[in-house]
């Protein structure tokens, strides 16, 4: 559940595919989001699931799947 609408939040603000976005997708090198599209998708991830998300782990955040753990890892 988490990953899906992870997944479909990402692929609107990047306007891309939902369905091509798999756990093992890179923000950067695959889905071309630069540091002003990733600060967008965790303002709205911290409205979205209720959460705030730390500014150490933002780096650590490469994949969507990366996303998905953290926010369910905060909930």
């Amino acid at each position: 559940m988490v990953f899906e609408t992870v997944a479909g939040m990402i692929a609107k603000q990047l306007k891309v595919d939902a369905a091509t976005i798999t756990p093992e997708t890179r923000l950067v090198e695959d889905l071309k989001a630069d540091s002003a599209n990733v600060m967008v998708m965790i303002m709205e991830l911290e409205d979205q699931f209720n959460i705030t998300v730390d500014d150490t782990a933002i780096n650590s955040l490469k994949t969507v799947g990366d996303v998905a753990k953290y926010i369910e890892a905060k909930q």
